[in-house]
């Protein structure tokens, strides 16, 4: 077996992995990066989730997110296609994005097709992972795997499924008493096996031929709330793509989900039966939608490994994971911790033992949980921002990605510490990313200072993201405070100092933000309606050949939301912005005067 050394090792290369192992290396230590995968990215890539959700907002687009989305536009353009998220792309780019950033770094190694058979320990500290024909020792590791495997495969305490209201005392659970049907069916969210419809008009296309288990009524009804069309525009993506993962009758699949961890067996067993279950849901959407919508072709690339092989190459090469094993770490992040402060627009800042501020990545995603046949009422955590809903935002802690007892070992992906309820915020695809940007940067300065991720000042770890010279990353949540501010890193650093003085509204007090410097949209004018609290409407008459059309306004960026509340119904405006027919909005980038 071959044996190889190096400073960080990271395994899985998931939205969290890929980030950590580029941080990492770029803050210069010797990292390797060990995939199961030919496509880095995980849920942005490989597990097909073309369309993020959460972190959308411009002053939230910092580090590793912020340069992601750069240069998903830079090589598609148009990322307004779908109405699920304000992003949405052909996963090829993203992949390609991330091969090429992994390239451009000397000491970073990423190896392929590698699945953790073991770990090794000294006393109580992590010293590498063993694969097939390769062993790696490493001086600090990192799980980003999917599901969390090096926790189990270590020995590490998890957590595997619900909580009690008694443990952790989430809103959620007690506006939800009766719950014992539903923890026993679903111990944990449910995946979806995610794949790609093309709509080929009135060309040929094959048959999407229903396997063994086929049966129409498992998936009756899926889009009748929606109607045809907004169904598939939910994840339409460019070219006549769609990205289908339909929550409703669609393709997450339940069935008992602790096999996901009991074993290899159980777990491909698993596996072929949710395939089976997405792609018969393709089979019922063109028996009922028309012949025209069929799989895409290549979309993802041909299976190398034995996970499931013989994959249709319209479908991602692995499920959406939405819920994994979870960390047993220094703090655990619950419901309260990502729910708004009484009357505010943001989730308290993290404190650790010692009073500092403990946050190291921000998301803001709403809540969501996935349970086929049962509508679970989560609190609602959202607020109206810039013509539409968004989340509040919350930050996570650096204690969340250190186990309690064990040395040598860091995660970054839905593996941190974090309960089954706040896990619906924490999972998304942006926030993760920061997670694991914020992993990759803590296991490089341990390299650097010689110590362990138990050790290391959180001070350090901050101060580090926040001048990154590749890509800084934010750590308190500023609503009108963009990334480029010249004030940006001055109140950034403020607010660590003092968090007591942390706005509850999330505003920085007496900043004005520019709008953005690189518009991308088109010139429109016409007639304002304000029909309530954050809610805009515009007819257009400019240019004519939209004359009469009507639209809703939207904005991810401060100084535009601004604008908003002085808007008055009948006013006429001249702006620049960018149409989503799918979702019916205008993002708007500037109003002209």
């Amino acid at each position: 077996m071959k044996a190889i050394a190096t400073d960080v090792l990271v395994v899985g290369g998931g939205a969290g992995g890929i980030a950590a192992a580029i941080q990492a290396s770029r803050h210069g230590v010797k990292t390797i990066l060990a995939t199961e995968f030919s496509w880095l990215g995980g849920m942005l890539t490989s597990a097909g989730v073309a369309a993020p959700d959460g972190n959308e907002l411009a002053p939230w687009h910092t580090g590793l997110w912020g340069a992601y989305l750069k240069e998903l536009q830079r090589r598609q353009s148009s990322l307004d296609n779908g109405w699920v998220s304000l992003f949405t792309y052909n996963p090829h780019y993203g992949a390609a994005i991330f091969a090429h950033w992994v390239t451009q770094i000397p000491n970073l190694t990423w190896i392929k097709n590698c699945h953790p058979l073991s770990v090794t320990k000294h006393n109580n500290r992590i010293t590498g992972v063993r694969f097939d024909n390769l062993f790696v020792e490493a001086k600090i590791t990192i799980d980003a795997t999917e599901l969390g495997d090096l926790l189990a495969l270590a020995d590490i305490p998890y957590r595997w499924g619900w909580e009690s209201f008694a443990e952790f005392h989430e809103p959620s659970l007690e506006a939800n008493l009766d719950l014992s049907t539903l923890v026993k069916k679903y111990p944990v969210q449910a995946p979806t096996w995610v794949f790609i419809l093309q709509d080929y008009g009135d060309r040929r296309n094959k048959t999407v031929k229903p396997l063994s288990s086929y049966k129409a009524d498992r998936f009756q009804g899926a889009w009748d709330n929606y109607g045809e069309a907004k169904f598939l525009n939910y994840g339409k993506l460019n070219h006549h793509l769609y990205m289908v993962n339909w929550p409703i009758a669609g393709n997450d699949y339940g069935i008992n989900l602790d096999r996901l961890i009991a074993s290899e067996a159980s777990k491909k067993e698993w596996l072929a039966e949710a395939y089976e279950h997405s792609y018969n849901f393709a089979t019922y959407i063109q028996s009922n939608l028309g012949k025209r919508y069929g799989l895409a072709n290549n979309m993802f690339p041909q299976q190398t490994n034995s996970l499931l092989p013989n994959l249709d190459t319209a479908f991602a090469l692995h499920p959406y994971y939405r819920e994994s094993r979870r960390l047993i770490g220094n703090t655990t992040v619950i419901e309260g911790d990502i729910l708004p402060v009484n009357n505010g627009c943001v989730a308290p800042l993290p404190l650790n033992e010692m009073g500092e501020v403990d946050s190291i990545a921000i998301g803001n995603y709403a809540n969501d949980h996935h349970y086929p046949d049962f509508d679970f009422k989560l609190v609602t955590k959202s607020i109206r921002w810039g013509g539409r809903w968004t989340g509040t935002p919350f930050t996570i802690p650096y204690n969340a990605i250190v186990p309690e007892a064990v040395d040598g070992l860091l995660v970054s992906e839905k593996n941190i510490s974090v309960s089954h309820i706040a896990n619906g915020s924490t999972r998304l695809q942006p926030v993760v990313m920061n997670i694991g940007q914020a992993a990759g940067m803590a296991a490089a300065l341990c390299i650097e200072y010689n110590c362990q991720p138990r050790e290391l000042a959180v001070k350090k770890v901050q101060e580090a993201l926040l001048t990154d010279k590749f890509a800084p990353s934010g750590i308190i949540p500023l609503f009108n405070l963009m990334p480029n501010h010249p004030q940006w890193l001055y109140w950034q650093r403020y607010y660590l100092e003092h968090p007591e003085a942390y706005p509850i509204d999330g505003n920085c007090p007496g900043v004005v933000s520019d709008c953005p410097t690189a518009i991308t949209g088109n010139y429109f004018s016409g007639f304002v309606r304000v029909e309530g609290e954050q809610s805009y409407i515009i007819s257009l008459v400019e240019p004519e050949e939209r004359t009469k059309e009507i639209w809703q306004l939207i904005t991810i960026y401060p100084e535009v939301n601004r604008q908003f509340l002085d808007l008055r119904s009948g006013q006429l405006v001249r702006l620049v912005g960018r149409l989503n027919s799918s979702g019916g909005w205008l993002l708007v980038e500037k109003f002209l005067a």
